[in-house]
């Protein structure tokens, strides 16, 4: 669908409302912004896992408020940045996936020695009901594929 505006012709994706009204700066669907719209919807999705895991265990570190507070902040940062691909809200996206990844990273450290404290150490039982290993990563992956959907184009 196309929409003329004096005298020349405009998607409907990059115009909804013209003159600086309401401007999306995206042309159709292209996978960058495909990748980021799922990046958004996952870390809102991993961000109320981590909020469940780490309510269960009474946020005895306040360390463990930052995953908490941040997956939130980068899911909405992620998909206002997909309706509206603004210069800003890249610099602001990029700067939320380093810090994601450096966090995820950090956080896999916690986990890791969470699990060894557990009675019996680094056994097979522990890596099961102990902190799940592999959580904080999870974090730090998202945050590299961010990195890699917001420079590819």
């Amino acid at each position: 669908m196309e929409v003329v505006t004096f005298g020349h012709t405009t998607s409907i994706v990059t115009t909804i409302l013209h003159n600086g009204v309401f401007y999306l700066n995206w042309t159709g669907w292209p996978l960058e912004r495909v990748m980021l719209l799922v990046v958004g919807i996952l870390y809102l999705v991993v961000g109320i896992q981590v909020t469940l895991f780490h309510y269960r265990q009474n946020f005895n570190k306040k360390v463990m408020w930052v995953p908490v507070i941040e997956a939130p902040l980068i899911g909405a940062a992620s998909l206002m940045y997909v309706a509206y691909a603004a210069d800003w809200l890249a610099t602001f996206n990029a700067v939320l996936y380093w810090i994601a990844i450096a966090s995820g990273l950090i956080g896999s450290v916690y986990h890791i020695r969470g699990v060894g404290k557990r009675v019996g150490g680094y056994v097979l039982r522990n890596f099961l009901v102990g902190p799940p290993a592999m959580l904080p990563s999870l974090i730090s992956a998202l945050g590299v594929i961010g990195l890699i959907a917001l420079y590819w184009g």
